[in-house]
């Protein structure tokens, strides 16, 4: 499962991780809405993600904290990509403006923009993941739970998946 701040690079690592494990890969983003940012009814997106964590094997792109812990309780692995703002608000600029076609993450019509609601989501992801994410942690402590803040350790934890360190 990977989560983290807007702009840190999930779907990105997501799809290496996919191609690397040959895991079935799901972008959140890509559930929860429909066509043009329309919001999914939350029940649906909810049974989506249900349906998938039920499955043996996944990797899960995305943050929805309300149901964090559905995927949480699930995973074999808790990757949490938390850079600083700055690269994240520069990375975010830069899919915009270069778009990587290879990795489909999103729902059809739901081309990337800067907005003051994923400016704000990015400025205060702290704020918002820390007491879920202590929550978690304690409830289920034998999920293992890594924190990336950098691209030397998110290098790392890639190699660890190449050299089958995480594998199940």
């Amino acid at each position: 499962m990977i989560f983290g701040r807007p702009g840190s690079g999930k779907s990105t690592f997501a799809h290496d991780l996919h191609k690397i494990t040959g895991l079935p890969l799901h972008h959140l983003d890509k559930h929860f809405f429909t066509r043009n940012w329309v919001e999914r009814d939350k029940q649906e997106f909810l049974d989506i993600q249900q349906s998938i964590v039920d499955t043996d094997s996944w990797i899960i792109d995305g943050n929805s904290i309300k149901s964090l812990e559905m995927r949480y309780a699930k995973a074999d692995l808790v990757l949490c990509l938390n850079f600083p703002r700055w690269i994240c608000l520069y990375r975010v600029l830069k899919r915009i403006l270069f778009p990587n076609t290879k990795i489909n993450d999103r729902a059809e019509g739901c081309k990337d923009s800067l907005s003051w609601k994923l400016l704000e989501y990015m400025w205060t992801f702290d704020q918002r993941v820390e007491k879920p994410i202590a929550y978690l942690r304690k409830k289920y402590p034998n999920i293992k739970f890594e924190k990336i803040t950098n691209d030397r350790t998110l290098r790392k934890v890639k190699l660890a998946f190449v050299n089958g360190e995480f594998s199940r």
